[in-house]
């Protein structure tokens, strides 16, 4: 190797300290090599834990942003109870404007959303369910004010609340066809 060449790579910055993620995953192996198997799945547990609430920021993503005279807070909370749930990831928004006040939720790769696609996958079922909504090209059904619709056959669209034409004018902002790559 040349020696300007040697001498640039000394003085390259060295690779930051290992992240949280990659702490626990490394704690998990030295667990398992160990024998200790309950930590390990603790150590597992914990770095899935984190995994998730990564994806989840990239979830929120994909909430749209406030029409003008609304204002959005995005909720931390969502993803935390999909636990319970089997899994998955979330993220959720409450937007506060003229019309009202509403909350759209994104659910991708959960157990409910998968069991909901027999009802949400089908244009006529919807519709015998309530009332059908087009949005994007997409269907959504409106049942008593509460929008549902699902995307690629595995992210569940949610939006309830009192104003039912701002909800569908903000998920018209929505790139769903980006919301379908999500994750892979």
């Amino acid at each position: 190797m040349r020696p300007a060449i040697l001498a640039a790579l000394l003085i390259l910055p060295l690779p930051a300290a290992a992240d949280t993620i990659t702490d626990a995953l490394t704690a998990a192996i030295a667990a398992y090599e160990a024998g200790d198997i309950p930590d390990a799945l603790g150590e597992v547990a914990y770095a899935t834990q984190l995994l998730n609430a990564l994806q989840a920021e990239g979830l929120t993503d994909f909430l749209p942003e406030p029409l003008a005279g609304w204002q959005r807070e995005v909720s931390s909370a969502a993803n935390a109870s999909l636990g319970f749930m089997g899994g998955g990831t979330a993220a959720e928004a409450s937007y506060t404007g003229p019309g009202g006040r509403f909350t759209i939720t994104l659910m991708a790769d959960n157990p409910m959303v998968a069991s909901m696609g027999a009802i949400l996958g089908n244009a006529a079922l919807m519709g015998s369910m309530g009332q059908l909504e087009r949005i994007n090209r997409e269907n959504f059904m409106n049942s008593d004010g509460e929008l549902s619709g699902l995307i690629g056959g595995r992210i569940l669209i949610q939006a309830n609340g009192s104003d039912t034409d701002a909800m569908i004018a903000h998920l018209e902002q929505m790139d769903f066809r980006a919301l379908e790559d999500f994750g892979r």
